[in-house]
Formats: C-alpha cells, structure tokens, sequence
C-alpha cells in the first residue's frame, strides 16, 4: 500500500516520457526538468514499461522532485488505440507483466512491417530505426519517424506522422492491445491506479460514450485526463461532465516527451487533492520521496 505523504504541498504532472519508450530524455534528465519547471511531482509513464523507474527514482534527491511511478498502458477498442495510464501498480505483478511483454513483442513485429512497407517506397531499414533507439527501449512508430527524419523524408516527428506516418498514406498497421475493460482490471490486479489518458483528442463527438465509460467505472477507472494540451477544446467541457456525473478525478498532464513533441513539461497539472487521493488508492508501489 502506499502512504501518503505528510503534505502534497505543489502539483504534479501526471504524464511524461523518457527514452525507454518515445521520449528523448533519460529518466534522470526528465527528472531535472521536472524540477527546472518547478513540478512537486512528475509521473514517469513510458509505454508499456516501468524500465526506467530506477534511474527516475535515483535522481529524486538531488532533484527534490516527488517520483510518481507510472505507466501508459496500450488498450484497443475496435480499431481505435485508447491509452491508459496506470500509477503506482506492482512492478513485478504477473498479470502485468505478461500482457505487457506481448504488447512490446508486437509493436516490434507491427514495427518492423511497417519499416518493411515504407522501404518499398522510400530509402528505410530497420537498421535506421535501432539507431534511434536506446538498450531496452520499447520501440514504436516515433522511432520510425525519427529515422524518416534522419533520412530527410521528413522534416520533424510531427511530419512525420502527418505524412508518411498517417494512416491514410496505408503503410500503418495495428498492434496487439487488450481491450481498455482488461485493461482497467489489470491495473487495479497489480494495485495500481487507472487513468483514462487524453480522452478527447477527437473531439467532443468523439468521447467515449457513457454506457462504455459506466463499465470501466465500474472495473475501478479512477480518473479523466482532461487538462491535456491534445485534448481539443470542446470536449473538455463535456469530460469534466462525465467526471462529475462518474465521480471520476480530474487530471492534468503535459504527456512530455522531450524534442518528441511540442509538449511543454508542467504546462498541465494536477492538482494536490487529486494527487492525494491517487496516492490513496493505490496499493502497488509508493511515491518516491526526497
């Protein structure tokens, strides 16, 4: 179980990467910046991996930032990918681990068909996208867009994934996710805490409808990230009328990823009541502490 701490005294961005998934900092250099923007805490969320829990963890002291331990977890409804964010779950929890490998091992193989595809029309190998990537990284489209961009196919990561990337141009391709109702329940097995991540980037007539929503309530979904820089305007509203009318916290996160993406660390957050209560809930792991 973890224990609150005596005073969440600031607060917390609930969603960053670093360089075990798709950001392009290190655990530690995000953790610096987490103090440079003068965070309390900042939640480390890699896709699919808690591999950089420890080197986050061990620059804590001279940070002086609070380590939320976190996770994105890929869930797919349909053909949609839906993102959940998962705190302070059991590192080590089978039921996690296990769904989590087979997720890493297909976004390798979806990865790697991809690469294939585009190679057809462009100058790509999957030589040029491990060159993008660290020891023990969980390797994903971004990394393929890194190396379109170090090829000069692409001018950025963002065109990247507007261009080549873009489902339309017909060289993307699914990876294995369990549905977001297994994944709720996974998350509250390994006694963690889940976050429905950026809920509406569609739109307002996009969001997730109040009858599926029920369910994962009802499974043990904590949350809404709504204060996200993705989430569009007109939808915002209506998720914070589903969270009143669920009884869901309200959360807010930058889902930084260094150079990745525009994102500016802290310029979403949550505020210490919520902090306080995710915290609460959990029953993985604990906050690390200065």
């Amino acid at each position: 179980m973890s224990e609150v701490p005596a005073a969440v005294v600031g607060e917390a961005d609930l969603h960053a990467h670093s360089t075990v998934s798709d950001g392009t900092e290190s655990p530690a250099r995000l953790m610096e910046q987490a103090a440079a923007a003068g965070l309390w805490g900042v939640a480390l969320t890699d896709h699919d991996s808690t591999s950089g829990w420890a080197e986050a963890a061990a620059a804590v002291p001279e940070t002086g930032v609070v380590l939320i331990p976190g996770m994105e977890l890929s869930t797919r409804e349909g053909f949609s990918s839906v993102h959940m964010l998962a705190y302070l779950v059991d590192p080590l929890d089978e039921g996690l681990l296990a769904e989590t490998a087979r997720i890493r091992e297909s976004r390798i193989t979806r990865a790697e068909e991809i690469v294939r595809r585009i190679g057809r029309d462009y100058e790509l190998s999957w030589e040029d996208v491990l060159e993008q990537t660290a020891v023990g990284t969980t390797i994903g489209r971004p990394h393929i867009a890194d190396a379109l961009v170090a090829r000069g196919h692409a001018a950025t990561r963002s065109a990247a994934f507007a261009g080549i990337l873009h489902p339309r141009s017909g060289y993307a391709q699914p990876h294995y996710a369990p549905d977001p109702l297994t994944g709720v329940r996974l998350i509250r097995a390994a006694g963690g805490v889940p976050v429905l991540a950026h809920p509406g980037t569609r739109g307002a007539e996009q969001l997730i409808p109040p009858a599926r929503l029920a369910r994962l309530v009802e499974a043990g979904l904590f949350g809404l990230e709504v204060d996200h820089p993705e989430n569009r305007a007109d939808a915002k509203p209506r998720l914070r009328a589903l969270a009143d009318r669920f009884g869901l916290a309200v959360t807010g996160s930058s889902d930084y990823h260094g150079a990745g993406k525009p994102n500016r660390l802290g310029e979403s957050r949550t505020a210490p009541d919520v902090v306080e209560r995710l915290i609460a809930e959990a029953r993985g792991s604990a906050p690390v502490m200065p």
